[in-house]
């Protein structure tokens, strides 16, 4: 079996450039492939190729991508608010001859809340680049394992839906193999029906072979059980292949929903019409399922 589950979850830490960094990855269910993105300020070029790379990669889902960055080192420096020295300055040498008043010193004006402030070094070009390419190469790192959990999922969930097939196949034989099932308990059964309707005279010819058309069609259920042989082949052979299958097997579960239902509706036999439910039953654990394959 070779399906992917559309959940999954991977974390990648790690450190370059001076900084400590975290991606990390999962997903629910989705209809189609929905991307969601969370990156610090600044790297909208990680971003695009993240996503690009994901994009190459997961066929279907609702992912989240969240990557954490902070500095290893309080790489610090510091600015000068120049504007706001020079006017100290010039009050200072307006009150310079004022009786009283000491003479305003350099260090004095520097130590001015809000003349000298304290700031992050900022990382020049080539250190960025190469954070930026450290951090690309890391998600692909956590793509991968992203993409190793969902297939692992993938593979209990192959285990479960092979078992429900497999009992679904249990049921069309069983239902195959009644008594009810035979020709001569058709004929018969079609017989006590058409003599049940030739008493009534109220009907007309052409509705009397409505009805008898009617009884005829609904005797067997052959057909339904053929089609649900073939689903169920079908159904085998797509959960080996190796690409993504979900929404084929999501249409496949309402198939075999609607040849249940339908085998419940014509049956007129109790053990067939047991049989019947219990399939129902299993075709909705199939359907819950099925819902999880990318």
């Amino acid at each position: 079996m070779a399906l992917t589950s559309m959940t999954g979850f991977a974390r990648r830490d790690g450190s370059a450039e001076g900084h400590r960094f975290a991606w990390e990855i999962r997903s629910v269910n989705g209809r189609g492939l929905d991307l969601r993105f969370r990156v610090p300020p600044g790297f909208d070029a990680v971003e695009m190729k993240a996503r690009a790379r994901a994009g190459e990669r997961l066929g279907r889902g609702s992912v989240t991508a969240n990557l954490t960055l902070s500095r290893e080192t309080a790489e610090q420096g510091f600015h000068v608010n120049h504007q706001l020295l020079d006017l100290l300055v010039e009050t200072a040498r307006r009150y310079a001859e004022t009786p009283g008043l000491q003479p305003a010193s350099i260090d004095g004006l520097l130590a001015v809340k809000g003349v000298v402030e304290a700031v992050d070094a900022v990382a020049d070009e080539t250190r960025q680049k190469a954070l930026e390419t450290a951090l690309a190469k890391a998600f692909d790192a956590v793509l991968e394992d992203f993409v190793a959990a969902r297939r692992a999922e993938g593979a209990a969930l192959s285990r479960i839906l092979a078992a429900q097939v497999d009992e679904i196949e249990r049921l069309v034989d069983a239902a195959e193999a009644l008594p009810a099932r035979t020709p001569e308990a058709i004929r018969a059964r079609l017989e006590e029906q058409l003599a049940l309707l030739l008493v009534r005279e109220d009907l007309d010819v052409v509705r009397l072979h409505q009805e008898a058309a009617l009884i005829a069609t609904k005797a067997d259920v052959k057909e339904e059980l053929d089609r649900l042989k073939a689903h169920i082949a079908q159904a085998r052979e797509l959960m080996a292949t190796e690409v993504a299958v979900g929404r084929r097997l999501d249409f496949l579960a309402q198939e075999f929903n609607r040849e249940s239902n339908t085998l419940c509706s014509k049956s007129n036999d109790t053990e067939l019409t047991r049989i019947g439910l219990s399939l129902k039953a299993v075709v909705d654990q199939f359907k819950e399922q099925v819902q999880n394959v990318e």
